[in-house]
């Protein structure tokens, strides 16, 4: 619940759409792919350094991390597809002599294709989660805060919760 009282609370704000867009996009790195990775050191350290809405982050890798159980099928054929490509087979040698690419675990053939899809997927992701939070400030929420649903939630404990200075 608190969760989704700050995933409001950040869509309403007058937070940069790019920074929960990019938010969007490193949970769903860190979501879709094996939690111990060298790689999601990585992302931990880019979402303290760079400037992401973590509330929006830590919702968005729940919500990545459940979808990533659905897909484990097509992430292990396209790392299976990728560890076994004829041209490949050199690179894939080269990383494994050294010590970074075996912790990396690129060969796995799950942390690879889920690797591979998630940075492809963030693309594309970036873009549609900054024109979401664009469109639904610009559209949505003057259209939410005039109807009668929401006059009755303002008076409701929920958006007591909401407003309460504790959670930010």
């Amino acid at each position: 619940m608190r969760l989704l009282v700050k995933l409001l609370k950040v869509l309403n704000a007058e937070d940069n759409p790019a920074q929960i867009a990019l938010a969007v996009c490193l949970a769903a790195i860190l979501g879709l792919t094996p939690l111990l990775s060298l790689h999601n050191l990585l992302i931990l350290f880019l979402v303290l350094v760079l400037r992401v809405n973590i509330s929006a982050f830590l919702l968005f890798a729940l919500v990545f991390s459940g979808i990533a159980y659905l897909l484990d099928p097509l992430f292990h054929r396209l790392g299976h597809s990728l560890l076994t490509a004829e041209g490949l087979q050199g690179m894939w040698t080269l990383l494994y002599n050294t010590a970074a690419g075996r912790l990396s675990e690129f060969n796995n053939t799950l942390t690879l294709g889920s690797l591979v899809f998630a940075v492809a997927l963030s693309v594309p992701l970036f873009f549609a989660a900054k024109t979401g939070v664009d469109r639904y400030r610009a559209r949505l929420l003057p259209w939410v805060e005039k109807t009668h649903l929401v006059r009755v939630l303002k008076a409701s404990r929920f958006y007591r919760l909401y407003t309460q200075t504790g959670w930010e």
